[in-house]
């Protein structure tokens, strides 16, 4: 086994049994601009793994936020109104943040939206089955109506 094998296995042995002293590690080298020793495989997967978090937040987010809007535009329960409204409220909030911090997440709104809606539908559709639901989004897709627009006044 050469030296090169053998801190490979090294670096994934770290990275697989002590997560957080593998990124400690990773920083400290990185500092040190000791890139020879890095262990770039495992850190180009971790980089995608968080540009992916993100991009699963926004979807959730979305997902939420039309559920609980169909919920509140198509489902005759007044008593739940006020809770509805409070997830769509704070749904929209928290997609308003990630979208300040996360900019690029805009490029894949549309993609999102429509991902969102169809596995929302498909909620709502399981949960009241009494009620009727449109096919498609009736409203504006865009993030400014969708985070500031109440439907159902």
């Amino acid at each position: 086994m050469n030296e090169a094998t053998t801190q490979t296995i090294a670096r994934n042995s770290l990275y697989e049994s002590d997560f957080l002293l593998w990124t400690q590690d990773t920083i400290a080298k990185l500092k040190a601009r000791d890139f020879d020793h890095l262990d770039l495989e495992n850190l180009l997967e971790e980089i995608e793994a968080l540009g992916n978090s993100y991009r699963d937040e926004l979807e959730s987010r979305l997902e939420t936020l039309i559920e609980h809007c169909l919920k509140r535009l198509c489902v005759d329960m007044p008593q739940e109104f006020n809770g509805w409204e409070r997830t769509i409220r704070e749904q929209r909030r928290r997609l308003k943040r990630r979208l300040q911090k996360t900019p690029s997440l805009k490029t894949v709104w549309d993609e999102s939206l429509l991902e969102a809606f169809e596995f929302a539908l498909e909620t709502v559709r399981d949960d009241y089955p009494k009620y009727q639901f449109p096919d498609t989004w009736q409203f504006g897709r865009d993030i400014d109506t969708l985070l500031n627009t109440n439907f159902w006044e």
